[in-house]
């Protein structure tokens, strides 16, 4: 049976060749050249070696770590005995060559050892660390293990000890399988074809290993930043997958989640300059980061009709909910009159079976207010005429407010539909690609019927164009667990179905979606399991840990055993955007490219008085006026 010769064993063959002329039953044949011993050395590099079975386990070496050492020292001339006769020629160039790569060989393999495989359960590897190995192996690691096909590659999912007492404790490592760069093909490809051998050795993979694994895809992509693996080497996601199959951005406060949306967006951006994404801003975070690439719509500049309204979401604003018995009176009145205000709006002259209480269909909050007065009329029983009563004060008060003028404006009457989704939808882009909406200044009482609105019209749209001319758009929500939550007792049922119908069906109709949280905890199942790839980035609440942990693919699960201590700006990276799992570091933004969300400097602040002149004043007319830019537009 052949045995693979130690590390040690060569370098005192190669050495022994030049001091002791007596032939040595495992040294080669006269006249074999010492390039022929190569093929062993490549063996512990990580190559098949073509003299040596590769499918036998390594055998582990009788001797301990101690007694090999002292062989070693044994076999190795002492420095001070001369080597060779004074007048003895020099070596001959080959000599020192084959030498010096056997050293350096030697030195990069005892280098990066970490230790060898005790254990193979399908994409599963369990290794021993070597004895006195410290490298610095950590969550996320990628290293290299060895099979017949080629190199096999693996990251780092756990990290443990064995062993109660001090000279029984053992340091085991936990690797999950990635991928393999065959011997043919020099290409690095997800899966692998075999699995390594008990008591093959684990190597740390090289700088020129991890270039090849995270190499920019052979696709349309994006560079988001740097991978932690290795500082400087660029990190892709493949834009299509990315955008094509939905994403989300999961991180608490702190912790980068608004500078990473930034970084992604603007990447897909710079790349992609004619994009269309749409940006449901609840904290007016990102209208500095986009600048003029963003045309930037608040309750002062949208414009969205009531009539753009279906009945779910005119009865959420004017129904009165205090009791469930007159809340469907009401809902009764109301959706016969939008019916009936709609179809005299269209024409009584024309067809209009078509026109539905939900048919985005101009009409007149006048005529509503005039039907239901009418049907009033045939009534005489007060219990009955209240609902109506109530119905028209609640119409007339909201027509009324300035807060709802965006909506419910007595100029919302022509039917500027294709305005206002090409403004919500920047088609054309006129430079502008993205839409922020802020939703800020909003009424809270509205602000949900507003989302809901602007989602199913978005889905509406990409589900009734004509999918040859209609350009692919995205969809971005930030805080998204206030619309699609958990729990449907905290839900308004139309956002939330509105959300859920972009995640499940939106890819077939162009439509991506985006879903940034803070509380994942807090946000839809379903909905988060239709992201296909997910930034996690640091985390530390053990109940959105657990439940991101349900949310992702069984072999993914490990990432959240990292989230909780990664830096800020960095974030784990799976599934379908990226071609392997990686640890990145985003790219820094410039300060002017950043989302206004950093928490104010109190201790430079706090030193000093500021100049507070005209401030409260300044506020009071914002507050008053609901003006989010000063009176002078600045």
């Amino acid at each position: 049976m052949t045995h693979r010769r130690s590390w040690a064993d060569l370098r005192n063959r190669i050495k022994r060749q030049r001091v002791d002329p007596e032939p040595d039953v495992n040294e080669p044949e006269d006249g074999q050249q010492l390039d022929d011993i190569t093929p062993l050395i490549s063996d512990h590099e990580g190559r098949p070696a073509p003299t040596v079975p590769q499918t036998m386990p390594m055998p582990i070496s009788p001797q301990k770590p101690e007694e090999a050492l002292e062989t070693v020292a044994a076999a190795t001339p002492s420095p001070t005995q001369p080597t060779e006769p004074e007048n003895a020629s020099p070596p001959v160039p080959a000599d020192v060559e084959t030498e010096e790569r056997a050293d350096q060989l030697d030195r990069d393999s005892e280098h990066r050892l970490l230790g060898h495989v005790i254990s193979v359960a399908g994409s599963i590897v369990w290794g021993l660390f070597e004895p006195g190995s410290n490298h610095p192996v950590e969550i996320g690691t990628i290293v290299r293990l060895q099979s017949n096909a080629g190199r096999s590659f693996g990251i780092v999912t756990s990290l443990k000890r064995d062993g109660r007492r001090a000279q029984d404790d053992h340091r085991l490592v936990e690797v999950r399988m990635l991928g393999e760069i065959l011997d043919r093909s020099r290409l690095f490809q997800c899966g692998v074809s075999q699995h390594p051998a008990l008591d093959s050795p684990i190597y740390l993979a090289e700088r020129s290993e991890l270039s090849l694994i995270y190499r920019q895809p052979n696709a349309s992509t994006v560079r988001l930043g740097t991978l932690r693996q290795a500082d400087g080497l660029p990190a892709y996601a493949v834009t299509d997958q990315l955008l094509g199959k939905h994403f989300a951005v999961l991180g608490t406060t702190g912790a980068g989640k608004s500078c990473a949306v930034t970084v992604i967006l603007k990447a897909i951006l710079d790349a992609n300059p004619f994009g269309h994404i749409i940006m449901l801003d609840p904290h007016n975070e990102y209208g500095r980061a986009f600048g003029s690439a963003a045309e930037l719509l608040n309750p002062q500049t949208l414009k969205l009709p009531y009539w753009l309204l279906n009945f779910e979401e005119i009865s959420e604003v004017l129904v009165n909910k205090d009791s469930a018995e007159s809340a469907y009176v009401e809902a009764a009145i109301l959706r016969d009159a939008v019916l009936r205000a709609r179809k005299h709006a269209y024409g009584l002259d024309r067809d209009s079976d078509h026109i539905t209480v939900d048919t985005p269909t101009p009409y007149r909050m006048s005529d509503l207010v005039g039907i239901i007065k009418e049907e009033m009329g045939a009534f005489n029983r007060s219990e009955q005429v209240a609902s109506y009563q109530h119905l028209i004060a609640r119409i007339e008060r909201v027509a009324a407010d300035r807060r709802f003028s965006f909506m419910f404006s007595s100029f919302m009457v022509q039917d500027n539909m294709s305005q206002v989704l090409a403004s919500i939808l920047r088609i054309p882009v006129n430079d502008k690609p993205v839409t922020i909406i802020d939703l800020s200044g909003m009424p809270s009482e509205i602000v949900d019927v507003v989302v809901s609105v602007l989602c199913r019209l978005i889905f509406e749209f990409a589900l009734w164009t004509d999918r040859s001319k209609a350009p692919p758009i995205l969809l971005v929500c930030e805080e998204a667990h206030r619309y699609v939550p958990r729990d449907d007792e905290d839900a308004f049922a139309p956002t939330k179905r509105s959300i859920s119908r972009i995640a499940k069906e939106g890819r077939k109709y162009g439509l991506s979606l985006g879903l940034v949280t803070q509380r994942p905890a807090e946000l839809s199942v379903s909905s988060l399991s239709q992201c296909n790839t997910i930034f996690a980035l640091r985390m530390g609440n053990e109940h959105d840990l657990k439940f991101v942990q349900h949310a992702i693919p069984d072999g993914s699960r490990w990432l959240t055993e990292t989230m909780p201590s990664l830096n800020t700006r960095e974030a784990v990276v799976i599934g379908a955007g990226v071609s392997v799992p990686m640890h990145i570091r985003f790219d820094e933004l410039s300060p002017e490219d950043r989302p206004a969300s950093t928490t104010p400097p109190f201790s430079s602040v706090w030193q000093q008085e500021q100049d507070v002149a005209g401030l409260i004043d300044l506020t009071i007319h914002r507050w008053r006026h609901q003006m989010r830019d000063d009176p002078d537009g600045q």
